[in-house]
């Protein structure tokens, strides 16, 4: 393994765990609310679970890139990094959509119309977190692809930027289950 790979590697560890570390302070702090909020009542779980389809599509679309980068198909990458972007650009979309619906509500930082104000906070701690994140994969991506196509990127840097955006997407699962269904 390559210093750039451990590198990633140890990022994503470090990271994972300080999203760990969000999802069980936020449980501690559920248990301890003497109100906290019924998912269903604040979120449309349908629309959650269409944002969490799109955002796994886009890994899907990232393992094709990196599949094809490794083949030396350029135009494939190409393709498929382009529609990881989409994706991705999609899923954001949502979330802002998601966001504007919540603050429309009235949840805040420090309020919540549903019960115990922490989960406003946490809410928007923990979806913010991850988009900025999502946001940052993107601007990697994009990177990325222009690298590619002026030949100046390696099939190595298609796999360190799908290491991330995978790490992105398996964040959300955790945060859609700890966060929506739970």
């Amino acid at each position: 393994m390559g210093w750039r790979k451990l590198m990633m590697w140890i990022f994503i560890i470090t990271d994972g765990l300080l999203f760990a570390g969000l999802l069980a302070a936020s449980g501690y702090g559920r248990t301890m609310a003497s109100v906290w909020p019924e998912q269903s009542g604040v979120f449309s779980i349908p629309f959650i679970a269409a944002m969490t389809f799109v955002l796994i599509s886009s890994s899907a679309t990232m393992a094709s890139a990196v599949a094809a980068a490794h083949a030396g198909k350029t135009a494939d990458v190409t393709r498929f990094v382009g529609l990881t972007i989409v994706g991705g650009l999609v899923f954001l979309g949502m979330q802002a959509y998601e966001w504007t619906h919540i603050i429309g509500e009235g949840a805040t930082l420090t309020s919540n119309p549903w019960g115990d104000p922490l989960f406003g906070a946490y809410f928007f701690m923990i979806t913010g977190f991850h988009g900025s994140h999502v946001l940052t994969g993107l601007i990697v991506l994009v990177s990325l692809l222009v690298r590619w196509t002026k030949g100046l990127s390696t099939s190595e840097g298609v796999e360190l930027a799908g290491l991330y955006w995978h790490f992105v997407d398996l964040v959300w699962v955790f945060v859609f289950t700890c966060f929506y269904l739970i």
